[in-house]
Order: C-alpha cells, then sequence, then structure tokens
C-alpha cells in the first residue's frame, strides 16, 4: 500500500516542497524514515504513533517506509508530523487519498492528537502557490499568517480526529467545511504579537532629544535616502538616542517589502502567531560579542542573522570599535549586494540583507579626546587613538554614506528640542515620494553605481566642480565619491530642487567627517 503527501520546509527565508511518500508492506513491525531527515524528524514517528492511537485510528503494524524527497536535501523541524501521519491513515485505507491532492500539509503533532504551530508558514505557503497548488491543511494559529499569500483555500486545524470522517464524506471535502478559514477574519494590518513587534513600542520621539539639529538633521537625511550613517561623540550625548528613533521617521513599508519582511520573521520563528503582515520597519541592535555567524546567519541549514532580521530596516551597531574585526569585515557584502551568500557542501543559500546601517562610536578607547572637559580628560595616547579608530577598516568605512560628529553640548540652557518624529517623517515621506517620482522605472538611487549614477544626478557646473575638488583633496576612493554623489541628490530632493547645486555637495562633503581625520593621525 502506497500514498503520498505534499509538505514543505524552509531553506534559509525561502520554502521548498517536499513530498513525502508512505509504503506498507509485510514484514516485521518496524518504521524508517529516510531522506536525509535530522533528529527531530526522525523523532516524528513516535509523535505520529501515539497522536494516531489517541485519535481513534488504527496504526499498522506492518514494516513501514516514509520517504522524505528530494532525497539529497537535509530535513528539518517537526513541519512535516501533520503529512506523514495523513500519508500513512491514507496508505492504510484510513483517509480518502483523493481528498490531499494538491493540497500542502504542514503541522507538529502532539501525544494526544493536538496540532501545534510550526515556523516559516508563510515562506512554505507562498511556494505552494507558486507550484499550482489550491489548498493548504495547517494548524489553526498558522492560518491567519497564512491569509498574507492570497489565492488558496486554507484550512486550520486543531486535532488529528478532525480528519477522520473523510471517507463518508467523500471527495467533497466532508467535514474540512467546518474548517475552512474566512480570509476576511484576518487583519492584514495588524503587527505581529512575537518578537517582529516588541520594536513598536520601544521607539522614542525625536522630540525627546535637546539639541544635536545637525545629528538630526543626517538622520532625516538617511531615511530619505537609505544612506548609512555613523554617529560619532563622547559618552552621554544622544548617539543612541538618535539612532533607535530612525525607523518612526522612515517610510512605511510596501506591500511586496512587508510581505518579504514578514517571511523573514518567519523563516526565523519570531513572529508570533496572530495576524502577522509587518507595516512598520525593523530594528536590529545586537551586542557586540556577536559572532560572524549571527551577523550573517550560519548552521547546518544555515538560518537568518541580523542583517536578514534587519532587511528593510535599520541594523543598529553600537559602539562599533567594540566588535569583532572579523564580524564588521562580513558586513562588507551585503552593505554591496543587498543579499548574504552562505554556501554549504549540498546547496548555496541566499538570505535578503537590505538594510540601512547605523553605527555609533567614541572618538577614542576613554571617550573624551576632542571633547575634555575639566572633569574629563582624555587618558589616551596618540597612538592609542589611531589604533582605536582603525579597528574599522578604510572598505567598511567607505561603505558608510555619512559621519556624523555628536558633541557634548556646553550647558543644557536654551537647548531647544526641533522638530518632533511627525515632522520629520512628514519630510521624509514628500521627498521620498518626490524621488521616487524622478526614479520611476529606474532602480532607487541608492542602488545604482557608475554611469547609470552619473545619469541620474544632474549637477550644476559649479556642483560638479566642487566635487571633483573633494574628491581630489580628501583623497576619498570612487565608491566614497559616489556615495556623496547619491547623498547630495538625497538632499537636494529634501530641498526640492531638481538639479544638484554647490551647496548640496558641500553639505554631503560635511558629512565624511572621518575621511578628513584619519588624514591628519
Amino acid at each position: 500500500m502506497y500514498g503520498s503527501m505534499f509538505s514543505a520546509s524552509v531553506y534559509g527565508v525561502e520554502g521548498r516542497l517536499i513530498t513525502v511518500e508512505v509504503d506498507i508492506s509485510n514484514g516485521l513491525p518496524q518504521v524508517n524514515v529516510v531522506g536525509l531527515p535530522d533528529p527531530a524528524v526522525r523523532e516524528s514517528i513516535e509523535r505520529v504513533r501515539a497522536a494516531v492511537k489517541n485519535c481513534g485510528f488504527k496504526f499498522p503494524m506492518e514494516r513501514i517506509t516514509v520517504n522524505l524527497a528530494p532525497a539529497d536535501l537535509r530535513k528539518e523541524g517537526t513541519a512535516f508530523d501533520l503529512a506523514i501521519a495523513a500519508g500513512i491513515l491514507s496508505a492504510s485505507g484510513q483517509l480518502l487519498p483523493e481528498l490531499y491532492q494538491g493540497t500542502l500539509v504542514l503541522g507538529e503533532l502532539s501525544l494526544s492528537g493536538e496540532i501545534r504551530p510550526v515556523n516559516g508558514v508563510l515562506a512554505m505557503v507562498e511556494q505552494a502557490r507558486t507550484a499550482g497548488m489550491g489548498r493548504v491543511l495547517l494548524p489553526e494559529e498558522n492560518a491567519a499568517e497564512a491569509a498574507c499569500i492570497d489565492g488558496l483555500e486554507l484550512f486550520g486545524i486543531r486535532h488529528l480526529r478532525e480528519l477522520g470522517d473523510s471517507r463518508q464524506n467523500g471527495t467533497k471535502l466532508g467535514n474540512w467545511e467546518a474548517l475552512r478559514y474566512d480570509h476576511r477574519a484576518a487583519s492584514r494590518l495588524r503587527y505581529p504579537d512575537g518578537e517582529a513587534g516588541k520594536q513598536l513600542f520601544e521607539q522614542g520621539d525625536y522630540g525627546d532629544v535637546l539639541g544635536q539639529h545637525h545629528a538630526k538633521r543626517a538622520m532625516l537625511i538617511a531615511a530619505v535616502g537609505q544612506h548609512n550613517v555613523l554617529l560619532s561623540g563622547p559618552p552621554g550625548t544622544g548617539k543612541t538616542m538618535l539612532a533607535r528613533r530612525l525607523p518612526g521617521i522612515m517610510p512605511p513599508l510596501e506591500e511586496a517589502e512587508a510581505l518579504q519582511v514578514t517571511k523573514v520573521y518567519s523563516a526565523a520563528g519570531k513572529l508570533g502567531h496572530g495576524p502577522a503582515l509587518m507595516r512598520e520597519r525593523p530594528f536590529r541592535t545586537p551586542h557586540h560579542t556577536i559572532s560572524a555567524a549571527g551577523l550573517i546567519g550560519g548552521g547546518s541549514v544555515p538560518r537568518p542573522g541580523e542583517v536578514t532580521l534587519a532587511h528593510r530596516g535599520v541594523l543598529f551597531l553600537d559602539e562599533l570599535p567594540e566588535f569583532s574585526r572579523t564580524a564588521l569585515e562580513v558586513l562588507r557584502q551585503p552593505l554591496e549586494d543587498r543579499e548574504v551568500t552562505i554556501a554549504r557542501s549540498r546547496a548555496v543559500f541566499r538570505f535578503p540583507a537590505h538594510f540601512l546601517l547605523a553605527a555609533s562610536m567614541n572618538p577614542c578607547a576613554c571617550g573624551y579626546y576632542g571633547h575634555e572637559t575639566d572633569d574629563h580628560l582624555c587618558q589616551c595616547s596618540p597612538q592609542q587613538i589611531a589604533r582605536y579608530r582603525t579597528k574599522i577598516s578604510g572598505p567598511l568605512l567607505d561603505r558608510i554614506d555619512m559621519h556624523i560628529e555628536v558633541p557634548r553640548p556646553p550647558t543644557t540652557e536654551g537647548l531647544k528640542t526641533g522638530m518632533n518624529s511627525s515632522q520629520m517623517r512628514g519630510i521624509v515621506l514628500e521627498a521620498s515620494a518626490r524621488q521616487q517620482e524622478r526614479m520611476k522605472g529606474l532602480r532607487p538611487i541608492a542602488e545604482l553605481a557608475g554611469d547609470s549614477l552619473r545619469r541620474a544626478v544632474d549637477l550644476t557646473q559649479e556642483a560638479d566642480r566642487m566635487l571633483k575638488l573633494a574628491f581630489d583633496s580628501l583623497g576619498v576612493s570612487l565608491r566614497a565619491h559616489d556615495r556623496i554623489l547619491k547623498l547630495a541628490r538625497t538632499i537636494s530632493d529634501i530641498e526640492q530642487s531638481d538639479l544638484v547645486e554647490a551647496e548640496h555637495i558641500a553639505e554631503a562633503v560635511g558629512y565624511r567627517s572621518l575621511d578628513r581625520n584619519l588624514l591628519t593621525l
């Protein structure tokens, strides 16, 4: 007796369909699972055996072979439990096989037969739609997440015994009608209730920041053009406050971006199980002890790292020089290519990593070089200062568009808050709309390079002359030259100018302070 079901697994952040084949033949009672299963998949047989018996079905006392195809891909996780159970029951004649044709089956089983939610549902359901499937049978707690993908019938199941009378009800879905999930019941605008949703309540308002108008202007520019930014200054001047409020002024995610970000969090198991289409941009702030694999992802079957969890959002690295040199250098590829590529012996995994890098650092190890007061004098020698700053390599610094000084104000009296987040976001949305209108049919300005970038930026003669002068005098690389050009284009959009003027180039060059400082060390 033979039966087969369609299930799925997540590789990277993409779903991959897995065929669960079951063969029942004469022989000593035993169950073999083949097709490169990991321990969690091998153990599924014990969960399936107990669940089948406890739900009133009969577990075949014969030789059972379960094959997970394609056999050359490693399988992990618990999402195959329900498909294995349904495959065994259909092969033994207890369920109607025709009912499961063109149906993706997902879910983890408890010993009592309850169906538990699984991670990565969004990616797996999207793959099922791409493959032309019409139905998905999945845990009820995952149904709202799966409803983000249109064009599929969803059936949310709570218990294995709910499949029990499909023999009597024929091919018209029978008692499955009671399991049908109403897509209209899913609010696609609600936020996730897992880790992805916590950040929405942690963001503050730029109205809380006293002074630092120059730095707030820089954060406004970064939000419009997705420019990487490095904040430098002594302790306690508001660098972290400025960075944490950045997602609050960035444009909301578009529909396609929201689906992509939600899929990443679903694959990483950080989404929760409520209606879960993310609308706000992620904000990730890993500790400086994080490893290179923690940043870009890793594992035998690689999982998303922090750069992928920050996709379409902000990755904030506080105290940048305290991160290991190895961890920082792995950022160079994702900052340039907007994705991470991890190769394994059997497959190559690609993770999206289109993020805005925000970082902070002190001017030296003690934190007070160039900002001494009577109470705080710098204790670092020139060699120590140089060694501290050179922890950040030149190639990485090249990829950071803006280097912002955040000095300590001489006094708190008379300091004004300036614009709040709502006002800043209004400017960002207006400038972003202007940028999108001008770049219609082209890639965003932040993704252009070389000739395509130069054709997209209209410089006045004076601006062109100033850019060449800055390039010669600062000795910056061609990459930094292009980033100055992009930055000036963003500034001109904020100022509602069709042309990049000399003052826009001057302001963009002014944000490259570390290029100038490194020349004097």
